[in-house]
């Protein structure tokens, strides 16, 4: 049959079911981050991330030796998913950023979340100075 060849799929879907069924095909990964800024503060770096919707208790931050990890889960009650949706653009699952800290002072990193926006105090590293000695001549 020569229906068989054609890339799309020949349904009595909606619209919206298409879309929905397109985006589960070719959209699964695209949307596993978030949005960030991060601004040279002088002494610090600020880094702000864009997690609407989560509570403070979905998200997590590790220090995975020189790299920084920022996790959010957001969780979907599958049989509320499935039973009264027509159309569903918002994701769910893990949403993971990593960020390189070569220049920052791990000890002292402190993070806030408010109105959906996770901000992380990244203190820089000092400088270290060479140790001065003298060298004898001989």
């Amino acid at each position: 049959m020569m229906f068989d060849l054609m890339p799309f799929e020949m349904s009595n879907k909606n619209m919206f079911q298409l879309l929905e069924d397109f985006d589960k095909k070719f959209g699964k990964g695209m949307e596993s981050g978030f949005r960030t800024d991060i601004l040279d503060k002088g002494d610090h770096f600020l880094l702000e991330a864009e997690l609407p919707g989560f509570q403070k208790e979905d998200i997590t931050i590790d220090l995975d030796g020189d790299r920084l990890v920022i996790r959010a889960v957001r969780s979907s009650d599958e049989e509320q998913t499935k039973k009264d949706y027509l159309h569903r653009e918002r994701y769910y699952g893990e949403f993971v950023r990593r960020f390189h800290l070569a220049n920052v002072n791990v000890d002292q990193i402190t993070a806030n979340y408010q109105d959906g926006v996770l901000k992380l105090q990244l203190p820089k590293k000092q400088p270290e100075k060479p140790a001065s000695r003298k060298i004898e001549v001989k």
